[in-house]
């Protein structure tokens, strides 16, 4: 009787099959991880902006002056999210010592996600103890075509 070697194609295929769940597995991970790197991304740089017209503005009584293309210059970012969208800065029109820091080109997961998060140093919640996130805005538009709105100040 002559003796083979090698493997079965029933083998073969049951390898690929695992390799196949493993892949799938894998992509989830990845698709995840790359979403909470956005939304942290999102968050650092909002704090950065924050921080950066408080130090610039600070001195006057009102945030009346801002000028998105200064402040972006001179904070030293870009005002590009993570998500192709793009930062705004305005002043609240009922209120000069308060600005809102808009965030556009939001997919629908993502804008409810950064909706409900507490933003700790917005003045929505402080206003609310800290029972609302402090964030508005519309999540209903396609993907790519939502935003959001955070006013900060006093």
């Amino acid at each position: 009787m002559k003796q083979e070697s090698g493997r079965s194609m029933i083998e073969m295929l049951g390898v690929l099959a695992i390799m196949g769940v493993i892949t799938v597995g894998a992509i989830g991970l990845i698709s995840t991880a790359m979403r909470t790197q956005k939304r942290s991304a999102v968050n650092d740089e909002v704090i950065e902006i924050v921080t950066g017209v408080r130090q610039l503005l600070g001195e006057y009584d009102d945030f009346s002056n801002i000028n998105n293309a200064t402040i972006f210059g001179a904070i030293g970012i870009s005002n590009k999210n993570p998500y192709g969208g793009t930062y705004t800065l305005s002043v609240d029109s009922t209120n000069s010592r308060q600005f809102i820091v808009g965030i556009t080109g939001l997919n629908k997961s993502d804008c409810e996600y950064l909706i409900t998060k507490a933003w700790s140093d917005s003045v929505g919640y402080q206003m609310s103890d800290g029972k609302v996130s402090g964030a508005t805005g519309d999540c209903s538009s396609a993907n790519g075509a939502n935003s959001i709105q955070i006013t900060f100040g006093d």
